[in-house]
């Protein structure tokens, strides 16, 4: 089974953030922008929280709050689960859905080094999957 570090390896190691001040507007304008999720919500070099779309709608859409005024640390959340890159792709899939959480910082001598998503885990499955058939198809035919 592949490692967290394999899949980054893979896809690369960007993630997008923004700062605890910036607007809830600026954040959710970013994921937009780039199709993602989430952001991680970054002082300096320090992960502080996570913003995700499941946050938006919760904590500013059903609560009828105003997202252009409306700092990120507000509704940011802080409690982050986080990857290692020796994890393995198992143990992630295990802790999200566990958690019910669809990103993970993955977190390397207590610096960000990437972010996966629900969507690695599975592709990554998907990708072993496809191997093992591959060398099976190959060993019976000969």
């Amino acid at each position: 089974m592949k490692t967290i570090r394999q899949i980054l390896d893979d896809k690369g190691r960007d993630y997008w953030h923004v700062g605890p001040g910036s607007t809830v507007y600026e954040a959710v304008r970013l994921m937009a922008d780039r199709e993602i999720g989430s952001v991680l919500v970054m002082e300096g070099d320090v992960l502080k929280g996570i913003l995700t779309e499941r946050d938006y709608a919760r904590k500013v859409v059903l609560e009828g709050l105003s997202s252009p005024e409306l700092p990120v640390e507000r509704i940011m959340s802080t409690n982050v689960l986080y990857a290692r890159p020796d994890q393995s792709v198992d143990e992630c899939m295990a802790l999200m859905t566990d958690k019910r959480v669809r990103h993970l910082p993955v977190i390397e001598a207590g610096a960000v080094v990437g972010i996966v998503s629900i969507g690695d885990m599975v592709k990554a499955v998907i990708d072993e999957q496809q191997f093992i058939i591959e060398q099976l198809e190959q060993y019976i035919a000969g």
